[in-house]
C-alpha cells in the first residue's frame, strides 16, 4: 500500500504490520544521498521483513541530491538536476508527522514509532531527530541506524580496521576524501559550518541530552564505522542511552544483500527493540 503525503514530489510506501504490535517506524534508504530507491533491498526487503514481525513500516522515497560528476554510469533512468540539502531532511520530517498524524488508522502507538535508515539514510534519520529536538516537538520513541555516514570529514580508521580494509580491497569505499565529496554534494557547498541537521556527527553533548535510545549496527570492514563509534561516543557523553554493535565479517550495507546471514541478524536485532518500546494504547484498543 503507496500513500502520498504533502511533500511536492515524495511519496511514502506503508507496509502494514502482519500482526501489529503496536510499533511503527519511518526508514530511509541510503545511496550516498544521491541514489536509492523504495525497491533495493535495504528498504524494501528491510520493511517487509519487519511488518512480518509486528512493525508497520513507513519507507520514505526521499529528494536525492544530484547525481555527482563522473558518476553517470550509476544513474542510468534518473531525471536530470536533484536537491540539496534541506530536501531529504524536509522530507523524512514531512513523512514523521504523516506518520503520528495517521498513526491510529494504521494500527500504530504513535508514542511507540521509530526512525532510522541505512548509510545516508542514517544520516537522514539522525538529522530529523536533531531537527525535532530544536523544534521541541515529539520524538522518536527509538532510533536504528545501520552503518550510517554521520561525520563529512572523518577519522583516520585505526590500525586494526586500516589493516582489514587493506586486505579487503573491494570493501574500501569510503575513504575520507570521497566521504567529504559526497557530502559537498549533498549540501551543494562546503562543509565548513552545515547545520547539525545535514551533520549530525558533528553534534555536542548539549546538543544530545534529549536524543532517543539508540542502536548502531555498523560494519566491520567498512570505514564508516568510525562514523557511527564517534557518534555513539558523544551519545554516551550525554547521558543517552545507545548500544553499538559491528556485525561480524559484513562490509558496507549488508542489509541490501539479504542472502548473508548478517542481513537477518540485524533485522532480528532492530524487531526485538521495537517490539519492546513500552505501549501507552493496550494491543487490544489499536
Amino acid at each position: 500500500m503507496s500513500e502520498p503525503y504533502s511533500a511536492g514530489d515524495g511519496l511514502v510506501r506503508v507496509y502494514p504490520a502482519r500482526e501489529p504490535n503496536g510499533t511503527g517506524l519511518v526508514w530511509a534508504h541510503g545511496g550516498g544521498f544521491a541514489f536509492g530507491d523504495l525497491d533495493m533491498p535495504e528498504s524494501d526487503w528491510v520493511a517487509s521483513q519487519l511488518a512480518a514481525r509486528g512493525t508497520t513500516v513507513v519507507s520514505v522515497d526521499y529528494r536525492l541530491a544530484p547525481v555527482p560528476d563522473g558518476w553517470t554510469t550509476d544513474a542510468a533512468g534518473r531525471p536530470p538536476g536533484g536537491h540539496h540539502y534541506p530536501a531529504a531532511s524536509d522530507d523524512i520530517l514531512t513523512a514523521w508527522s504523516w506518520f503520528a498524524e495517521n498513526a491510529g488508522r494504521l494500527r500504530v502507538d504513535r508514542d511507540r514509532i521509530a526512525i532510522g535508515g541505512t548509510s545516508a539514510g542514517g544520516n537522514l534519520a539522525a538529522g530529523a531527530t536533531l531537527r525535532l529536538i530544536e523544534r521541541r516537538a515529539a520524538l522518536p520513541a527509538l532510533v536504528l541506524l545501520a552503518y550510517p555516514t554521520l561525520l563529512a570529514v572523518q577519522p583516520a580508521p585505526d590500525a586494526a580496521l586500516r589493516a582489514a580494509l587493506d586486505a579487503q580491497p573491494g570493501a574500501d569505499r569510503f575513504g575520507a576524501d570521497v566521504v567529504r565529496a559526497m557530502y559537498e554534494n549533498y549540501l551543494g557547498g562546503s562543509v565548513e559550518r552545515a547545520p547539525l541537521g545535514a551533520i549530525p556527527g558533528l553534534a555536542r553533548p548539549v546538543d544530545l541530552v534529549q536524543f532517543p535510545p539508540t542502536l548502531i549496527v555498523n560494519g566491520d570492514v567498512d570505514e564508516l564505522r568510525v562514523s557511527g563509534e564517534a557518534f555513539a561516543a558523544s551519545l554516551r557523553a550525554a547521558g543517552c542511552p545507545v548500544d553499538v554493535v559491528t556485525e561480524p565479517g559484513t562490509e558496507h550495507g549488508h542489509l541490501n544483500r539479504p542472502h548473508e546471514a548478517a542481513a537477518s541478524v540485524t533485522i532480528g536485532r532492530f524487531a526485538t527493540l521495537l517490539a519492546a518500546l513500552p505501549a501507552s494504547i493496550p494491543a487490544a484498543h489499536l
